[in-house]
């Protein structure tokens, strides 16, 4: 595979968190999208659905809760990407969790006709180590 096999707009199917011994921990619904561009660029936001609205309705308000709650529910991050046998691996520049800035991701990656698949090797996620697995569907015209 090669970087063109990844170009384009994928849109979120599914979420399943997976624990050590491959058990499933959780699935989740969530809407997103996954970008990858020609030049080796990609982002991805991804957030559970039916979040909660700030009371105030300020981009730079929200309670301690609405503010936790939000972080909580959404992901995002973005870089350079390249792929190297059966992996794709994320360079990551930007991210709402600031941990990742400067690190590199690989993902385990599937194609199946117009879905995509990318497995996170097991990560420290809520104090337990899982690994995350989501189902990417190719946006067409």
């Amino acid at each position: 595979m090669s970087i063109t096999d990844f170009v384009g707009t994928w849109r979120l199917q599914s979420v399943e968190t997976r624990k050590e011994d491959g058990s499933l921990h959780r699935q989740g619904k969530r809407k997103g999208y996954l970008i990858y561009s020609p030049e080796g660029y990609m982002g991805v936001s991804f957030m559970k659905e039916g979040r909660t609205e700030f009371a105030s309705g300020d981009i730079r308000g929200g309670t301690v809760d609405e503010k936790i709650e939000a972080f909580n529910g959404y992901i995002s991050y973005s870089g350079r990407f390249e792929v190297k046998d059966d992996k794709v691996i994320h360079v990551i520049e930007v991210s709402l969790f600031p941990n990742w800035i400067g690190e590199r991701q690989e993902r385990f990656y599937s194609f199946e006709d117009d879905t995509l698949t990318l497995s996170t090797p097991l990560q420290l996620v809520g104090g337990m180590m899982l690994s995350s697995h989501l189902v990417w569907e190719k946006v067409r015209d």
